[in-house]
C-alpha cells in the first residue's frame, strides 16, 4: 500500500460504549467492536471505497484534551531541579529559572518540544497556564500565540493567565485582563485564604465578564482542610450570576475536609455549574512529602462524590519535567492510567 495513500477503513476496532454513540457494531463488554470509516479526517457513516487496514481489535480513542498544562515551564528540570522535592521548593526553583533564563526564544523552544509529545501521544486540544504578571509575560504569550499558529490544525491551544489576585484592583491587573482578551484566552487565578478573598473573587469575575472571558482556578492545592476557597468560588460566581466557564484545578483540601463540609462544599460547587480537573501525578508528588517519613495523604480530589453531584470532572498531565513534576510527556494515557489506580475508577461507573 502506497505510504501516501489515506486509510479509508480501520476494520475491526474496540471502542469504549462511552464513546461510541452513533457507531454501528457488535457489543463485546466495555466495548463496541466494528469498522470507523473515515473520509477527509472524520468518522463517516459509509465506506467511501478507499484502502482498509485490520487493526485485530484494537481499541479505538477519539483525540484527548489535556485542559490543564504548564507548557511555559516544562522541561527546565535538567537545569533547575526541586531541591527537596515539596511544593515550596517548586515555587523557588520556578521562580529563579524564570527570572534567569525564560526569554521568548526559550519558552518558545519548550513549548515546541512539548507539543510534538502530546500530538504523538494523541492529544488534540490542550490548554497551558501561562505565569502572568511581570515584564515577562508579554514574551510568553507571545511565545504561545506563535506556538498556537504553527500547529492550527493538529492541536486547539488556548492559553489561561496564572496569576494572583493580590493586585486584583490595580491597573497592571486589568491590563493584563486586556492582554489575555487580546489573545483570546481565559483569565486563570490561584486561590488561597485571605481575609478579602470575596472581594477580590468580585473584582476578577466582573474583569472576566466585562471582557467575556472564561476562568480557571488554582484551587486549594494543599492538604490543609481549613482552606476551602472552592466554596467560596463557587458563591462567588453565583452572588456575580458569572455566565462563563469556570474551571477548578486541583481542589485537594476537599479530600481532607470533614465529612458534611465536604458535602456542603460539593452541593454549592455542583449548584453554581463549576467544572474540576484532578491533576493526580503532580498531586502525588508533591503532596504530604517530608523528608524520610512515608507520605499518608495523596491529595486526589473527590472525584467520586464530585462526578455524583452531577459536577464534570475532567484528569489532565499538569506539570512536566519541571520541579513541580518531574516527569511526564503529556500522555494522556498515562494519566488514565494512573487516574484509574490512583482513583480507583475502576469497578465504578462505566464513563470515566
Amino acid at each position: 500500500m502506497d505510504a501516501e495513500t489515506p486509510i479509508a477503513t480501520l476494520a475491526d476496532v474496540r471502542v469504549p460504549l462511552a464513546v461510541a454513540e452513533g457507531l454501528e457494531g457488535r457489543r463485546e463488554g466495555a466495548y463496541l467492536r466494528c469498522d470507523l470509516h473515515l473520509a477527509d479526517g472524520r468518522i463517516v457513516a459509509e465506506p467511501t471505497g478507499g484502502p482498509s487496514r485490520a487493526m485485530g481489535g484494537a481499541i479505538a480513542l477519539p483525540g484527548f484534551v489535556d485542559c490543564h498544562t504548564h507548557l511555559d515551564k516544562g522541561q527546565i528540570w535538567a537545569r533547575k531541579a526541586n531541591p527537596d522535592g515539596t511544593f515550596n521548593g517548586a515555587l523557588t526553583s520556578v521562580a529563579e529559572d524564570r527570572t534567569a533564563r525564560w526569554t521568548e526564544e526559550d519558552v518558545a523552544t519548550r513549548m515546541a518540544f512539548m507539543l510534538e509529545s502530546a500530538y504523538a501521544h494523541g492529544s488534540v486540544a490542550v490548554r497551558t497556564h501561562i505565569d502572568s504578571g511581570d515584564h515577562r509575560t508579554a514574551s510568553s504569550w507571545a511565545a504561545f500565540a506563535a506556538a498556537r499558529e504553527t500547529w492550527r490544525g493538529r492541536i486547539t491551544l488556548q492559553a489561561a493567565a496564572l496569576t494572583v489576585l493580590d493586585d486584583v484592583e490595580s491597573e497592571d491587573y486589568r491590563a493584563l485582563a486586556d492582554l489575555v482578551a487580546g489573545h483570546g484566552g481565559i483569565l486563570g487565578a490561584v486561590t488561597y485564604p485571605m481575609p478579602d478573598l470575596d472581594a477580590r473573587l468580585d473584582i476578577f469575575l466582573r474583569l472576566a465578564s466585562e471582557r467575556g472571558l472564561d476562568v480557571d482556578f488554582h484551587v486549594d492545592e494543599t492538604l490543609d482542610p481549613a482552606s476551602n476557597t472552592l466554596e467560596r468560588i463557587a458563591l462567588a460566581v453565583m452572588r456575580n450570576r458569572f455566565q462563563g466557564r469556570v474551571l477548578c484545578g486541583h481542589c485537594c483540601s476537599l479530600s481532607t475536609m470533614a465529612e458534611t463540609d465536604a458535602t456542603r462544599t460539593i452541593a454549592r460547587v455542583a449548584e453554581a455549574g463549576l467544572s474540576v480537573v484532578s491533576l493526580p501525578l503532580c498531586n502525588l508528588y508533591l503532596q504530604d512529602r517530608h523528608a524520610g517519613r512515608t507520605p499518608r495523604l495523596r491529595g486526589v480530589t473527590l472525584v467520586h462524590e464530585l462526578a455524583a453531584a452531577g459536577v464534570p470532572v475532567a484528569f489532565a498531565s499538569d506539570n512536566t519535567r519541571d520541579p513541580f513534576y518531574a516527569y511526564g510527556d503529556l500522555d494522556m494515557i498515562e494519566v488514565m492510567r494512573q487516574a484509574t489506580r490512583i482513583g480507583h475508577l475502576d469497578h465504578s461507573r462505566a464513563d470515566w
